[in-house]
């Protein structure tokens, strides 16, 4: 790509340094191109400043030698990294960089700047969201890394900057960006975020530990060489190839665990800790491991409760080396490390840091395992060619939504506006009306995109509808609106049942409630009393049909109930002079059925009324309906009688019962029911009350007689009041 020279020869000075860094890194062709942008990017930022008055462009220009020097990235990385700002305050369009330099630089700048617009929240319990957030939008990989060296160029620059952003800054870094330097294997930017974080969180602990390795550099020198001379001649002796490694620990750290446990500075074992490596064959390392070990003991006195043996079994992650603690004669505690060449690189690069996230699917993955892909791609890879040989993507599972207040929440990718209502309370998402989407009036039925700010409009009058249930996704919204729409159900049957009990009292009908609502569940083809109950609550029943429909079943003019006895045998008006309905065998043609409102038994005095489209149907003469009946249809009763020995089989009779409630006193009930008359129990309905035992019981005889036969029996037993037929 042909590239327009500028002319730099008047640049400023700060250029120069950068300038050599760009030459001595890359090719001719890539110099002139990123000389070309930090031109472009000058130009473009011309008169804007930072805090302290310098150049704002010298923060492109910083955070572009990070990129390049500390994190070895390439050109198309250097170019965004120069023109993030110019892009950031629109003075220039992503896509007419990628059309001057690189199409990849789009993708990048666009990362940057969604990143650039997150305003963190200082909460402990959202921070794995706004970093989960932060790499979601790192779809190009190189977009975290130029983001972590944007932040460590501001931290080492963070005293011009006002009191309240330095504090702000400092607790993102240590919370947030250090988080993840350290999950790429990042260390030496983790540790000085996290320094420079407690410098301005923790000033005065951070100027203590700071003097206090200053105070006890010299002597810490001189007391390793000492400590380490007798292990070095036996290592030596016994022909040992090694090289030691000491580190100090960073201030932070130190910090951090005089904090947890309650502990001095002096009293920090491991301030210093020093590392042997042995160079040998990946099947000595064991052996020779724990040969260096009892080297190390021959002269120290190891604290056994201080011993890691992660050689013979390494640590989930794959981590491989023996640690121990020992004292010195004079009482100092000293760390001791000790491994292969090889269990030191896999250490040190990080490929062994297997970050597991559960709930992968296909080829998604989590933000753990998103940074472990690009640490191992870091590791094995040239810096220029990571996009193309980096080719994980992050899990298309979830978005990141804003609240007004700057509260960050994760939701399932396709959430809507009102997923985000319910997750943020039940009560705002029953009565959401809909929502603002960065400030733009939306209905509740718009899809949420990652890091929308979203604002939920309520009504006092709205509740949720059935119909809400094809507007969300997720799982707590859609258990919410089905627990609403069950309570409103359960108060509409309530009131259902409540009209229609106090409807059957008024018409005065004789049938149980129970046998209304079976009749009436079948008839509109619903499963339970629960619906029947709720449309009427609705008004999607009329109560004036429902009467007329029980006026016809109770007059056998409805179709039967299943399981409802019909009297099987034919009926003839016989001749001579008695001219009654006979129940007999001798003629087909016409049919019978019993009247659930009397429930006539054979031996009760009946009489046969004539039904439009369902024959006859037998009533008692003492029916609640007869005298209705014979005074508004005379012309279709017709008298009737049971023929003897005509009828065969059982019929259901009721008898209510009273009794004083005393112990036993329902097992006589049963026994003389059943087993003193051989009579069986359908069903035994006993409740008591003040004293008193009443109920119905349900049994199953031949005729009229043997019901007069159990009330005879019932009322010979000790404490039994009242046994009487009941209708039904």
């Amino acid at each position: 790509m042909a590239v327009e020279e500028r002319e730099i020869k008047l640049a400023p000075a700060y250029w120069k340094p950068f300038l050599e860094l760009v030459k001595n890194t890359f090719s001719e062709l890539s110099y002139r191109m990123i000389s070309d942008a930090l031109a472009l990017a000058a130009e473009k930022l011309e008169g804007r400043t930072r805090h302290d008055g310098t150049p704002l462009v010298l923060h492109s220009l910083n955070t572009a030698s990070i990129v390049i020097q500390e994190i070895g990235l390439g050109r198309n990385s250097t170019i965004s990294t120069l023109l993030h700002d110019v892009v950031r305050l629109g003075l220039m369009e992503a896509s007419e960089v990628g059309k001057r330099y690189s199409d990849a630089c789009v993708g990048i700048l666009q990362g940057l700047c969604n990143i650039s617009d997150v305003d963190t929240k200082e909460s402990d319990d959202q921070i794995d969201n706004f970093r989960e957030l932060i790499v979601s939008y790192s779809t190009d990989p190189r977009v975290i890394l130029i983001k972590l060296a944007d932040r460590l160029e501001v931290m080492r620059v963070l005293e011009m900057f006002p009191p309240e952003k330095r504090k702000k800054k400092s607790w993102e870094s240590l919370h947030l960006y250090s988080q993840i330097a350290h999950k790429l294997g990042l260390y030496p930017i983790k540790s000085e975020m996290e320094d420079i974080s407690l410098k301005y969180l923790e000033p005065k602990d951070y100027a203590y530990i700071q003097q206090r390795l200053v105070d006890t550099a010299d002597e810490r020198d001189q007391f390793i060489k000492a400590f380490v001379k007798p292990i070095e001649e036996k290592m030596q002796q016994q022909g040992y190839r090694y090289h030691l490694k000491s580190r100090t620990k960073s201030i932070y750290s130190i910090w951090r665990k005089m904090k947890r446990m309650h502990i001095p500075f002096e009293e920090v074992f491991d301030l210093f800790a020093i590392r042997i490596v042995i160079d040998c064959p990946q099947e000595q390392e064991k052996a020779l491991c724990w040969g260096v070990y009892s080297i190390v003991t021959d002269f120290y006195t190891p604290n056994p409760d201080r011993m890691r043996d992660w050689i013979s079994i390494p640590k989930s992650n794959g981590y491989e080396s023996l640690h121990t603690t020992v004292v010195t004669d004079t009482g100092r505690w000293v760390e001791i490390q000790i491994r292969s060449e090889r269990m030191d690189e896999i250490a040190e690069r990080g490929v062994a840091a297997h970050w597991r996230y559960k709930g992968v699917k296909r080829d998604a993955m989590g933000t753990e395992e998103w940074f472990a892909k690009l640490r191992e791609t870091m590791e094995s890879a040239q810096m220029e060619g990571l996009t193309d040989r980096f080719d994980a993507k992050l899990s298309s599972g979830e978005i990141f939504v804003f609240t007004p207040n700057g509260d960050l929440r994760k939701m399932n990718e396709g959430a809507t506006v009102l997923d985000f209502a319910f997750e943020i309370h039940s009560g705002l998402g029953s009565s959401c009306v809909g929502g603002k989407i960065n400030h733009r009036n939306v209905s509740f039925k718009e899809v949420l995109r990652n890091g929308d700010i979203v604002e939920i409009l309520t009504s006092k009058t709205q509740k949720p509808k059935a119909d809400w249930l094809n507007f969300v996704t997720t799982g707590k919204a859609r258990s919410r609106i089905k627990a609403f729409l069950r309570e409103e159900q359960a108060k509409a049957a309530l009131l259902g049942r409540e009209e229609l009990e106090r409807k059957l009292k008024n018409w005065k009908l004789s049938i149980p409630m129970d046998d209304a609502v079976t009749f009436l569940c079948k008839h509109y083809k619903k499963k339970t009393g629960t619906e029947l109950y709720g449309m009427i609550a609705q008004e999607k029943i009329g109560l004036g049909e429902i009467k007329e429909l029980l006026l016809r079943y109770l007059n056998a003019d409805a179709v039967p109930e299943e399981g409802t006895r019909t009297v099987k045998t034919p009926a003839r008006i016989p001749s001579g002079n008695d001219d009654a309905l006979v129940i007999d065998e001798s003629l087909s043609n016409i049919e019978y059925k019993l009247a659930k409102c009397c429930n006539p038994i054979y031996g009760d005095e009946i009489f046969g009324f004539t039904t439009v489209s369902n024959g006859i149907t037998i009533h008692r003469i003492d029916c609640p309906n007869a005298l209705r009946l014979k005074e508004l249809y005379p012309y279709r009763v017709l008298p009737a009688r049971w023929q003897k020995e005509a009828v065969t089989g059982s019929f259901r009779a009721t008898i209510r019962l009273q009794a004083e409630d005393t112990t036993g006193l329902v097992n006589k009930i049963a026994e003389v029911i059943n087993r003193d008359l051989k009579i069986n129990i359908r069903s035994m309905n006993l409740g008591s009350a003040a004293g008193v035992l009443s109920g119905l019981i349900n049994i199953e005889v031949t005729s009229s007689q043997m019901v007069d036969m159990v009330i005879h029996n019932l009322l010979r037993i000790k404490g039994v009041q009242k046994v009487f037929r009941v209708n039904n």
